[in-house]
């Protein structure tokens, strides 16, 4: 889906604060849920095909089987989805002194941030990836996330030097009312390796000053 706001000027950042809060309480929840020894309540989405079988999203169209999750526990370097012109050092992201997941920096525009309380991109469990639409005055990092479709090929290359290679399922925009942090981030106990690209979408509301919703791409390992 193509963006509906042009990019603004220094009149104000398309990416305020009130954006990000939904998605980093988000974040802080499932989070939780993990450190507490919490699973997602049975909302969250079931176990994808298991590794061998195609997988059939809503669109009808036949996609890679899953393949099995990476061993090792390495961490994620470098993003890169070539169809969408996105090619990113991926930086490791905590919670901060409020309990919320810091997003990247809007100084470093073209970083996406990992989760790193989560699993790693390649494992079993449901890895997750957050950045920026963009700034004051330019596109970031994930400024053509809306554009990309089931089929795309995404892949992570990690501080090991393996590269996990992902295929997304779905493109979902959620919006802000309806945010379910169980829906959008996942089962952390799939036994699939799946991987959540999350940033801001919908309209922009100059009121405000925040977005409407958030765009989230589903892949999962394919090889």
């Amino acid at each position: 889906m193509p963006r509906t706001e042009p990019v603004r000027g220094a009149a104000g950042r398309l990416l305020p604060m009130l954006a990000w809060s939904v998605l980093l309480l988000g974040l802080w929840l499932w989070g939780r849920d993990l450190t507490e020894g919490r699973l997602p309540s049975a909302a969250g989405p079931a176990a994808g095909p298991a590794a061998g079988s195609p997988v059939r999203p809503a669109s009808g169209a036949v996609l890679p089987p899953p393949a099995r999750p990476l061993a090792g526990d390495s961490p994620p370097t470098l993003l890169e989805i070539p169809s969408a012109g996105i090619r990113a050092e991926v930086v490791p992201r905590g919670l901060d002194a409020t309990g919320a997941v810091d997003p990247p920096p809007y100084e470093v525009p073209d970083v996406a941030g990992w989760y790193a309380d989560g699993p790693v991109p390649g494992a079993a469990g449901t890895a997750l990836l957050v950045g920026h639409v963009d700034t004051e005055s330019e596109p970031a990092v994930f400024y053509g996330l809306s554009a990309v479709e089931p089929g795309t090929e995404v892949a992570v290359t990690r501080l090991d030097g393996s590269t996990a290679e992902f295929t997304v399922e779905r493109v979902d925009v959620v919006q802000r009312r309806e945010f379910d942090p169980r829906l959008v981030y996942g089962s952390p106990d799939t036994e699939r390796a799946e991987l959540h690209l999350i940033t801001c979408g919908g309209t922009f509301d100059p009121a405000e000053r925040s977005y409407s919703a958030n765009v989230v791409v589903s892949a999962y390992l394919t090889g």
